[in-house]
């Protein structure tokens, strides 16, 4: 395995379907040396189905420094967060921050962006009067502020809102509108948070046939000499490494030259051939 590590994990106690000691002994056999979990941060507007409560982030802490200590032998494994960036959850104690955006804060309500294609598009009639670029143009500055919200460490899904681009136009995705939002939010984003994160996830659950984020946004992230990772997004354990090889093809191609990989002592750059 080139990629050594995947650091965008969801278990039991949010929406993942395996238990963090299976996923380790996953991670064992695919040839990682280390693994790190993100647990979805509480977030009282949300599905609680989808993100850990209070108790079980408890459990969730206690049950990733068992297998780190159980484990430390064999592999790194680290306890990360994947924050929400309007839950007002504690961020104390993890080893890293994937920060990340999946409700549009409107008034006083929070609107859930990402689901299936018929719910986004009743977001964009009632929220937007059906114009899906003034959706796109309020993803983007509301993503902008995401460092305001917390010491991140990786943007994570920076497009998001492209999840059902290959499949339905809701904007158009090659204008230089949308390109303008897009482009001006990395910007604002890599003054304060210097890695992003190439995401596999929608390949792997069949909505896209590449990584978040599209090639005019890599492009653009390579230029700046930001940071780049690579992850699954894993649900599931299947799916721990899934489009690695795709995704490393697609950061050379878009002039990426080095991925970064987590350890003890922060970033590392690992070079590309």
């Amino acid at each position: 395995m080139f990629y050594p590590q995947n650091l965008h994990t969801h278990g039991v106690l949010c929406d993942g379907k395996n238990e963090y000691e299976d996923t380790v002994r996953k991670a064992l056999e695919t040839g990682l040396t280390s693994i790190g979990f993100s647990g979805h941060s509480y977030t009282s507007y949300s599905n609680q189905a989808y993100c850990m409560s209070v108790e079980k982030t408890a459990r969730y802490k206690r049950e990733i420094a068992r297998l780190k200590e159980k484990y430390k032998a064999q592999i790194e494994v680290y306890c990360g967060l994947e924050f929400d960036m309007y839950s007002d959850d504690d961020m104390q104690g993890y080893d890293y921050l994937i920060g990340t955006v999946h409700y549009l804060k409107i008034g006083n309500e929070f609107v859930g962006f990402d689901r299936d294609a018929q719910a986004v598009q009743e977001v964009i009639d009632n929220y937007f009067d059906g114009d899906g670029m003034r959706y796109a143009k309020e993803y983007y500055r509301q993503l902008a502020s995401l460092p305001s919200y917390g010491n991140f460490d990786i943007v994570g899904h920076f497009d998001l809102i492209t999840k059902h681009s290959e499949s339905v136009a809701f904007f158009n995705e090659n204008s230089q509108e949308y390109k303008k939002y897009a482009l001006d939010c990395v910007h604002a984003l890599a003054e304060k948070i210097n890695v992003f994160e190439v995401n596999t996830g929608a390949v792997a659950r069949g909505y896209r046939t590449s990584p978040y984020p599209s090639t005019f946004i890599l492009q653009e992230i390579a230029k700046m000499n930001c940071g780049v990772v690579l992850s699954s997004d894993c649900h599931d354990n299947r799916f721990l490494t899934y489009g690695f090889e795709q995704a490393v093809e697609v950061c050379k191609a878009c002039g990426v030259r080095e991925l970064q990989v987590f350890t003890k002592e922060g970033f590392k750059g690992l070079a590309l051939d």
